[in-house]
């Protein structure tokens, strides 16, 4: 089966942050590591790029402006969600919409908000859940 999504090219403002973050969260979530190029692949091929590019504009991240609000990835049971929920602040994440947590999103749907230190915002939905 093909994958739907080829990549990810992130550019953040602090590259060497920006790894550490997403580098814990992908890694929990499964993705192996490519430290040299700070990039991470998912089992299915699918692969995240973090790059710092001399083109980009100077000015914060702002997930509410036009282009992309959120990533949404997969984790594979409630225990791992869970895990993440309570590890995800020693890590440069913290949790959107705790109040609700795990049904921010709806009572059919199970999911941890997270948003890093330069405003990426991140679903992790539990991948059990039934489809629409």
């Amino acid at each position: 089966m093909m994958r739907a999504l080829h990549h990810l090219d992130l550019w953040v403002s602090d590259p060497d942050l920006a790894s550490e973050e997403w580098g814990w969260l992908l890694g929990e979530l499964g993705w192996e590591a490519d430290e040299s190029v700070r990039s991470w692949a998912h089992p299915d091929g699918t692969y995240l790029f973090l790059e710092r590019s001399p083109d980009q504009v100077d000015a914060p991240h702002d997930r509410m402006r036009p282009g992309i609000n959120h990533l949404a990835l997969h984790v594979g049971d409630g225990r791992s969600l869970d895990r993440l929920r309570a590890e995800s602040s020693a890590h440069g994440w913290h949790e959107l919409f705790a109040d609700r947590y795990p049904h921010a999103g709806g009572e059919q749907h199970t999911a941890l908000y997270l948003e890093n230190g330069e405003g990426f915002e991140v679903e992790v939905v539990l991948a059990d859940e039934p489809e629409d």
